[in-house]
């Protein structure tokens, strides 16, 4: 089953699915990447600071599939949010992959007590126009950091790539990006090992009597959930077979009710890291 497709507000059209890279470096890096192009995923997400862009890109150099086929994203690190420093070093994520472009290129935090992230978006703006990227976002900037962008830059982000998964829906902020036409993009979509709970989110009764129902895994529910939210889920399997299991999640459908039922569960302080972007400096 093929993973379907959704138009970004600039008319990039993106998989519903995407595969992130974090963690995958050198040959086995290559190999599990390989691997994932090969059982479908077309959208690979890495970043300057996951240290991994030339084994994103190596990865492509062996796939089967064409390289306009595929959709590789990277993101630039909080070091680099001055504007001479954005450009260069959105041309060296560029040779690390051996790539001539990307298709969509974020910014990885805001880090707004810096504050340099208007001068960064700025530079992507005027990246995409160099033809170094094709369409550009960013990644865990709240409400309050996109609406800076707008009124600085007159131009708002295609993808804002947040933390979500069911302890965390990020209703809010998906209202947001709904108004404004941003894709939301949700990373650790499947959570972890919360604190508060002592066991992972695929052990929680209400999502193990979905998957009873559907016959599916916990992450097979927790995957569709996010896509019928028009979320686009980024997860990330060693397992050729959990890879599989991962995109095929389109030939069943969540009630609303269901859907509702699963946001019930948010809590406070859900996050699987410490990292709030209000405070987080990542550099």
């Amino acid at each position: 089953m093929t993973i379907p497709n959704k138009q970004l507000i600039d008319g990039t059209v993106i998989p519903q699915v995407g595969f992130g890279t974090a963690g995958l470096k050198g040959a086995q890096g290559v190999q599990v990447l390989t691997t994932a192009i090969n059982n479908g995923y077309r959208l690979l997400d890495t970043a300057y600071n996951y240290e991994n862009e030339a084994t994103v890109g190596q990865a492509v150099k062996k796939s089967s599939v064409a390289r306009e086929n595929l959709l590789i994203t990277s993101k630039l690190p909080g070091r680099h949010h001055k504007y001479h420093d954005a450009i260069a070093a959105i041309q060296e994520s560029l040779y690390r992959a051996d790539l001539d472009y990307y298709d969509l290129y974020l910014i990885h935090w805001p880090n707004p007590m810096r504050d340099e992230y208007v001068e960064a978006w700025q530079a992507l703006i005027d990246a995409k126009r160099f033809g170094l990227v094709r369409s550009i976002g960013v990644s865990n900037f709240l409400p309050e950091h996109l609406e800076k962008l707008k009124n600085e830059t007159g131009v708002l982000p295609v993808v804002n790539q947040v933390e979500m998964h069911p302890l965390f829906s990020q209703k809010e902020q998906r209202e947001y990006h709904e108004k404004h036409q941003i894709v939301t993009e949700a990373w650790s979509p499947l959570g972890g090992v919360q604190q508060s709970l002592s066991k992972p989110i695929t052990e929680l009764p209400e999502l193990v009597d979905l998957a009873q129902k559907y016959h599916k895994n916990v992450g097979q529910i927790i995957l569709r959930w996010e896509t019928q939210l028009n979320v686009v889920p980024l997860p990330l399997s060693r397992n050729p077979f959990r890879q599989k299991e991962n995109r095929n999640i389109f030939d069943f459908e969540l009630t609303e009710s269901e859907i509702q039922q699963i946001i019930s569960l948010d809590q406070e302080d859900a996050r699987v890291s410490s990292q709030d972007p209000r405070t987080h400096e990542e550099l």
